[in-house]
């Protein structure tokens, strides 16, 4: 991520393909990141929500990285999730991410204990100064219980601490006040992770997304990356419903017997495996796998997003 290639575009987080044994299955994890990269995508950001990285252990995230960054081949950036509860922990994630090869770095506010703003600030500074990768905020209120403030990030970023945002907190009001707090920072990116209204935060001027639905469906999100950036509205409004119909596949889990990670995570990767993209659709424990009528319900998303043959 040199100045010259800030993070934008199209950067879907990967999802991990694990094995029955709940290992890290390669040849998928190297066959869905192919498909990606033939699809057009611009970055990958591996270790995030999307790819288990809470319920990963630390040899299991070295080892995705490490196939990650070797498939890419220095063809598109891959950032790295460095996600964890302290500035210690998630300094020693970066040693690891810098060892393998990954272009930048993706941290949340800490978490578990409570956190003031000074804090937060502390973290991200100690996080900058502990490498010379690129260090990306990651606002995510729905897991880490904080909101990163727009004034903060703004502060951050024109200190030179982050060189970019990827704002998860579904708060479209402070994502466009951020990009006008950011506009005058040179090469600092702002992603949106809210991958339903892709277009509307593009015509606000964010610089890309990060879709968990873009592992599924990578041609559609690069499909609406160039639409919006040709400025046909309308026909990226008609590629952007498509998608949240196709979206619809992560409530196929029954909310009485299961939670919504289960339910997304084990879609996401029904769809992947009915795809053919990967050899099982295991998710980490303790998730609940979806069941025979769930994944059917998965399968008629894909046929009727026209994405799977009847």
């Amino acid at each position: 991520m040199a100045p010259s290639t800030a993070l934008r575009g199209v950067v879907p987080p990967v999802c991990t393909p694990l094995t029955p044994e709940s290992e890290v299955d390669a040849p998928s994890l190297e066959r869905l990141i192919a498909h990606l990269l033939d699809a057009g995508v611009d970055g990958l950001f591996v270790l995030g929500s999307t790819s288990e990285v809470a319920f990963l252990t630390d040899a299991h995230r070295a080892r995705v990285l490490e196939i990650a960054v070797n498939t890419v081949a220095g063809r598109v950036p891959v950032v790295a999730g460095v996600i964890d509860t302290t500035t210690p922990r998630v300094t020693e994630h970066i040693r690891v991410a810098e060892k393998c090869g990954a272009d930048g770095v993706v941290a949340t506010a800490p978490f578990y204990t409570r956190t003031h703003p000074a804090e937060i600030d502390t973290h991200f500074r100690m996080l900058r100064a502990a490498s010379d990768l690129p260090v990306i905020a990651y606002d995510l209120p729905v897991s880490v219980h904080t909101k990163l403030g727009v004034a903060h990030l703004a502060t951050l970023a024109r200190d030179g601490v982050i060189r970019a945002v990827k704002d998860s907190s579904g708060d479209e009001g402070a994502l466009r006040r951020l990009l006008l707090e950011t506009a005058d920072v040179a090469d600092f990116t702002v992603l949106t992770g809210s991958e339903l209204t892709v277009d509307t935060a593009f015509r606000m001027g964010a610089h890309g997304v990060v879709p968990g639905l873009g592992n599924v469906d990578p041609h559609g999100y690069v499909r609406l990356r160039d639409l919006t950036a040709a400025g046909d509205w309308d026909a990226a409004k008609t590629e952007q419903e498509r998608l949240i119909a196709l979206f619809g596949l992560v409530d196929a889990g029954a909310p009485e017997r299961m939670g919504r990670g289960s339910s997304a995570l084990g879609a996401f990767k029904a769809a992947l495996h009915l795809l053919g993209l990967i050899d099982c659709p295991a998710t980490a424990a303790p998730q609940i796998p979806l069941n025979a009528a769930e994944i059917a319900d998965v399968r008629a998303h894909l046929v009727r997003a026209g994405l799977l043959a009847t």
